[in-house]
Formats: structure tokens, sequence, C-alpha cells
């Protein structure tokens, strides 16, 4: 891959949760492109494995369920064992589940019996969503960040853009990531005493695994919510990966951004700007 510019990390090792993903794999190459080693944590083994093969020797994958925290404590230790102590975490991790998506973007009193609504979606799927975003990273951050209280470190958090406006029909996810921004700015006033900077980078529209579906027909057409989204996208389309890397590898030099601390940074096209008219 081809990064902006290059910082050094060279005294940076890296978990990266979720790195067996689409955005979080092409995080981890751009790290390690800046002499970073990288932990790429992943319940999904095959998938962070074929990512660090990718690499190279800078790079090992660590099947981890990020629910469990006695997981967690045995990941960190074997990445400590392989590649050192973490003194840079990104928490990854996240997503949403069909359980907590509605069909419909609006309630209206003609509304069929067979439409998934509001109160037909499952608890089970908040449950899901919550977990898979919030509390995923509430327990890797406990088990990471203890360590760098002695050290000094640095946290980068995935948010979205349903922090700063929440979308139709995705109400667990957009609360959920609405938390992931609360909680990285209490990180922010807990750690700074020790040295340990969290910030949190909110993509606007980007094409993944888990949101194809919905931005897209089986035959590859643009379904109606696609082109809302990118009618409120003054760039007028949908980010690319590498769109994230700068502002990734500015976050992770602490040469560069080591007064920024507690910050959401929206790279979205403009959408979290436009009002609409």
């Amino acid at each position: 891959m081809k990064i902006p510019f290059k910082v050094d990390l060279s005294d940076k090792v890296v978990a990266v949760t979720g790195g067996g993903g689409v955005l979080m794999s092409e995080f981890a190459r751009a790290l390690a492109l800046c002499g970073a080693k990288v932990a790429l944590l992943d319940i999904n083994y095959e998938a962070a494995q074929a990512v660090a093969e990718s690499i190279g020797s800078s790079a090992i994958a660590v099947k981890t369920n990020c629910l469990d925290k006695e997981d967690i404590i045995r990941a960190r230790e074997e990445i400590e064992e392989k590649l050192g102590e973490v003194n840079f975490l990104i928490n990854g991790a996240g997503g949403n589940n069909p359980r907590a998506t509605c069909d419909n973007e609006y309630m209206t009193p003609d509304i069929s019996d067979d439409t998934k609504n509001f109160f037909r979606l499952e608890e089970s799927g908040l449950k899901f969503v919550f977990d898979l975003n919030i509390t995923s990273a509430f327990l890797v951050t406990q088990v990471f960040a203890e360590k760098m209280t002695k050290t000094g470190g640095n946290i980068i958090n995935i948010s979205s853009m349903n922090a700063f406006r929440p979308l139709t029909k995705i109400p667990a996810y957009s609360a959920a990531k609405a938390g992931i921004s609360n909680f990285t700015q209490w990180l922010a006033v807990h750690f700074a005493p020790v040295g340990i900077r969290v910030n949190a980078i909110a993509p606007g529209f980007f094409v993944t695994n888990q949101n194809r579906a919905l931005l897209f027909t089986e035959d590859g057409t643009p379904t109606a919510r696609t082109e809302k989204i990118l009618a409120h996208t003054p760039q007028n389309r949908f980010g690319e990966v590498e769109d994230l890397i700068g502002t990734l590898l500015w976050l992770s030099d602490d040469a560069s951004s080591g007064f920024v601390t507690g910050s959401v940074i929206a790279v979205d096209g403009g959408f979290a700007a436009y009002s609409g008219v």
C-alpha cells in the first residue's frame, strides 16, 4: 500500500482489535510500514493471519475473543512474548447486526404487520451490538492500558458518523458509537496524568463487508440509502481506506499530535458539516 507520509513508529508495539477486517487490516499495514510491530487481534483467526502474513515478520495474528477478559489477558501475554509490551492500542472491533436494524426509516400509522419496525427489534440484537462496540473497547482497554500507566501510551478508538448524528434504521449502532465517542473523552481525561493519549477516528461512509448489503443490491446496484448518503456527502463519494491513513498516522505520532487527546476526528467528506440545504 502507499501511505501519504511516513512517521517513525519503530518504538511502538500496536495491538489492533478487529485486525482481520477491511479497515483495520489497512491500518495495520500502514503502521507496519512506519516501523511498528503489529498484533492483529480477531476472533476470526484466519482473516487476521492472512493480513499478518501479507505484512511480514513485524506482524502476528492472535485469535482473541474481545468479550472475554481472560482471553484478552492471554492475548496480551502472547503479544508480550512475541513482540514486546504493548504501548499503542487501536480498538477497531465493532459493527452492527441485522437483529438491531429496522426495515423502515420512519414509524407511520399504516406500517404493515410484517415490517421489522422499532417495536419488533430483538433485545438480544441490541445487547450484541453494544457488547461488540462498547463492552469490547472497555475490556480491551482495561487489559492493555494497565501497563501503559507506567510507561505512557496511545489509544485510538473507532467511532462513526452515527456518533455525531444518528442514522435511520440502526438505533443500537448509533447509540453504541455515540458511547464510544463519550468513552474516548472520558478515558482521555482519566489517563492524562499518566501520559496516555486517547482519541477517536470517526469515519464517514466506507463500504465494508458489514454494510455492503445496506448500500448495494446483490447485482451491485446502489440502494436508495446509498443515493441519500452521497447526496448528503459534499464530496459525493464513499471514502476509501486510504482516506483514513493520514489521520491515523498523525494521531499515532507523538511528535505530531502529542498535545491532542480527547478528540474525535471526523473523516467524512463533509457529511457532518452538511445541513442538507
